[in-house]
């Protein structure tokens, strides 16, 4: 493929897998529409600074469908008589680690709205675009999507839901030549995924939102050991992402790119474990792997003990 001019549209740039992708794909000839939260903030500046010309840079929040349709218009009028080439999906959105039970509702609905319904949006809207161009799908998921990861149910939730849309979507679309990929990355250090006061904050935030009865039936204790195991785990997160620059650069380019990108560590093991083995190895091995939750106060010994005297 002769790549100078070929024409990308490219959601979540502020940093992490976006900003990077972006701007390797505009170092190789591209002109690469990039999405960002915030115009102002370091990533954009960091692009504006780090790549050419032909890089715009577009203001969108996903859950906002009035900045999904400027975004839209504007790829539209710059697009119409070339089509487009490539859409990468790739905003992420996750602020909770807890139990399902202590996860308040509206974290769900936002882990829906940004992973899933504002990727549905920006790729239905981009869809004619793709269609006369041939063109090529590539969006980041999780392992998350496919695992039950201890303490990550909306994140997870939201990305399985993602992945079955994309995979229908490239079952759909495969007539009228458009290919999708899907990228389900291991573990790396992206935005405030790795910043210990980022959740240590958010840590707060939940406790003091929990109803009483539950915070009492779980332990304050319960919560902090969950977000003392999480920081702990995102220390070992892989630093250097160009294995999945590479993963969506090839669902780009490649003339018959993978349906599926496992770019990390351990993600074969993992997988294997979840297809061939019992659930319940499958359950320790998540736990030994990434978070092991202590005993929920109610359950300890020491409470029952207490509670008969």
């Amino acid at each position: 493929l002769a790549t100078t001019g070929l024409l990308l549209a490219f959601a979540g740039c502020d940093s992490g897998f976006g900003q990077a992708t972006a701007r390797h794909l505009d170092t190789m000839g591209f002109r690469v529409f990039a999405s960002v939260l915030d115009p102002q903030g370091p990533g954009a500046q960091e692009l504006r600074r780090s790549c050419s010309p032909r890089l715009t840079l577009l203001q969108m929040d996903l859950t906002k469908p009035e900045d999904i349709q400027s975004v839209l218009q504007h790829i539209q009028t710059h697009t119409n008589s070339t089509g487009l080439w490539g859409l990468v999906n790739n905003a992420g959105f996750n602020d909770t680690i807890a139990d399902a039970e202590l996860s308040p509702l509206g974290k769900f609905r936002t882990c829906m709205e940004v992973n899933f319904f504002g990727s549905l949006e920006l790729t239905k809207g981009l869809l004619p675009l793709l269609r006369s161009a041939g063109g090529r799908i590539v969006t980041v998921s999780s392992p998350a999507g496919d695992l039950p990861f201890p303490c990550l149910a909306a994140y997870g939730a939201s990305k399985a839901a993602l992945s079955l849309l994309m995979d229908t979507f490239r079952s759909e679309l495969q007539p009228w030549g458009v290919k999708v990929s899907i990228v389900l990355p291991g573990y790396y250090k992206t935005g405030t995924t790795c910043d210990p006061a980022f959740w240590n904050l958010q840590k707060q935030r939940l406790v003091a939102s929990l109803p009483p009865e539950l915070l009492q039936a779980y332990g304050e204790d319960y919560v902090e050991e969950i977000n003392r195991q999480f920081i702990q785990f995102m220390k070992v997160a892989v630093e250097d992402l160009s294995a999945v620059v590479n993963s969506i650069t090839d669902g780009l380019l490649a003339a018959n790119p993978a349906v599926r990108y496992y770019p990390g560590q351990g993600l074969g093991l993992m997988y294997f474990i979840h297809r061939y083995l019992p659930y319940f190895i499958r359950d320790l091995f998540l736990k030994g792997f990434f978070i092991n939750p202590k005993l929920p106060r109610a359950l300890r010994s020491e409470h029952h003990d207490d509670t008969k005297k």
